[in-house]
């Protein structure tokens, strides 16, 4: 069976949220020294102020050693095996396969436009886009830039599902006709959405179809066949079960799998290539971008919400988006509705032939442990390998020995795996597993969306879409993305060191009582 991870969650938060206050004293310990001062980047070029000089990104054959050019959260890091402690930080494994992309100036003074949009990852450029597309005239400002944040350093998996919420969950919650629509929303019309973009603007992202979800223990196969069952039920007949041997023959060559769902709605991604692609045709269409550019606050007021920055203040006629899940808390009232959490992603060195012998299918694959494997092939033959959540940002050495541990675990044909890249990032987590979508009451409202739980590539996109037609007047997806109740975290941000270590380790022993039952963090 499939444990109520939410239920589960929401008792462990309340039990932790008092000692949590000892973090919000400023008492946790402080990150590791490699990772407190991180060492700064190379300069970028600036596009002028009219964006006509912006070419598209390119996806190169292969990785160049190169150091970062992105500014990134000094509690994250990036990491390169022949990087000594004295270079510049290197770039991740996503930018060093792209072509130079350059920056594009900060806000130069006071601006009018009609939406403002905070935020340059895959909501916040989705949105723009959209909303350029349907003549609205937008200012996108980013406070580092573009793919500094989770949508430039995440894992590049395109699963179904609104966040944690899978078509069993949208079955238990809603009416039958509710969950079919919200299914397909954030399933068949979010991968709709990027593949459609990408045609449209023929930029090049390395998008593939399919994906597995792997199964590490036998009593999980029922937990897929439901979740299979489900989706059938939601008019999703995209998935298909298939038994340990199938799996092994065809799609994955380890034995610690005991099954699997064939997903061919899912698939992959180069989310950096992605984002640059989304921005690139906003600009084409007349759309301003600012980076090194700090939304400091939101004033609502009657006929226009005024955004302040340091370099100045853009007010916006018709609305405000909030696309930055990582400082939601600086605007939003009340109290936080997430807790953040640290992940991790990994890219060995090419691995020829050996990498299509290991995974034949060249799918992605997600597994059911509680601590999640996930990986895929990437250029030139390297595997990608990401896991773990935790409440304190982990350093290189301790990330690199873990996942070198997992694929020695996943793979032991590799008897001497290597790491070239490795980083880390910061998503966000909801207590009952979906999105927190918001639009304030305002003259011209606050659009803000956060909360992915490590599950959102395609659905960013798809809500960013959501947003423009709900502007627009258009339908009403995003009105059905606010109507779930999310309840608050008090001193939200400062809980995941103590809740999510309680989280897990709570889970790993109730895993270790009923292996049977199905939770992954």
């Amino acid at each position: 069976m499939t444990l109520n991870r939410r239920e589960f969650i929401l008792k462990t938060a309340a039990a932790s949220t008092a000692a949590s206050a000892v973090g919000a004293l400023g008492l946790w310990p402080a990150a590791s020294s490699a990772l407190s001062s991180p060492q700064s980047s190379a300069p970028l070029t600036t596009v002028p102020l009219t964006n006509t000089a912006l070419r598209p990104a390119q996806l190169l054959q292969d990785a160049r050693k190169i150091p970062t050019q992105l500014g990134i959260d000094p509690r994250i890091w990036n990491w390169r095996h022949d990087a000594s402690p004295s270079d510049p930080m290197p770039a991740n494994y996503y930018e060093a396969s792209l072509s130079e992309w350059p920056s594009f100036g900060a806000l130069p003074g006071d601006l009018d436009c009609d939406v403002v949009v905070i935020g340059g990852g895959l909501l916040g450029a989705s949105t723009a886009l959209h909303l350029a597309e349907a003549g609205v005239d937008v200012v996108l400002i980013e406070k580092d830039h573009i793919g500094s944040g989770a949508s430039g350093r995440n894992g590049g998996q395109m699963t179904p599902g609104l966040a944690r919420w899978e078509a069993g969950t949208m079955l238990d919650k809603l009416s039958i006709d509710e969950a079919r629509r919200l299914w397909r929303f954030a399933s068949v019309e979010a991968m709709e959405t990027v593949d459609g973009l990408r045609d449209r603007y023929g930029f090049d992202c390395d998008r593939k179809r399919g994906h597995i979800t792997a199964a590490v223990h036998a009593g999980h196969m029922g937990a897929l066949v439901e979740n299979a069952d489900a989706r059938r039920r939601l008019g999703d007949d995209e998935v298909k079960i298939i038994g340990r041997h199938e799996l092994k023959e065809q799609y994955v060559k380890s034995d610690i799998y005991f099954g699997a769902a064939i997903d061919g709605g899912g698939g992959q991604v180069q989310p950096l290539a992605l984002l640059r692609g989304l921005v690139h045709a906003f600009v084409k269409l007349g759309g301003r971008v600012h980076d090194n550019t700090t939304a400091q606050a939101i004033e609502e007021s009657p006929g226009s919400t005024l955004v302040k920055t340091a370099q100045g203040a853009i007010k916006a006629r018709r609305a405000v988006v909030l696309a930055v899940h990582s400082a939601t808390f600086q605007f939003m009232p009340g109290s936080a509705t997430t807790v953040p959490f640290f992940t991790y992603v990994a890219v060995t060195p090419p691995l020829g032939d050996t990498l299509d012998a290991l995974i034949p299918s060249g799918l992605p694959v997600y597994d059911t442990q509680l601590q999640i494997d996930y990986y895929r092939p990437v250029r030139n033959q390297r595997l990608l390998f990401g896991g773990q959540g935790t409440g304190n940002s982990w350093s290189p050495r301790d990330v690199n020995n873990y996942l070198l541990d997992r694929i020695k675990t996943v793979f032991p044909q590799l008897e001497k795996p290597e790491l070239e890249y490795s980083w880390s990032g910061i998503s966000d987590l909801t207590l009952n597993g979906a999105t927190d979508s918001r639009k304030s009451a305002g003259d011209v409202p606050v659009y803000m969306v956060h909360g992915w739980s490590g599950h959102g590539v395609a659905q960013t996109v798809r809500i960013g879409r959501a947003i423009s037609d709900d502007l627009t007047g258009r339908n009403t997806d995003y009105a059905m993305l606010t109507r779930f109740d999310h309840a608050g975290i008090p001193l939200g941000r400062h809980l995941s060191p103590v809740a999510i270590p309680l989280i897990k380790g709570a889970l790993g022993v109730m895993g270790i009582i009923n292996p049977a039952d199905m939770v992954s963090f």
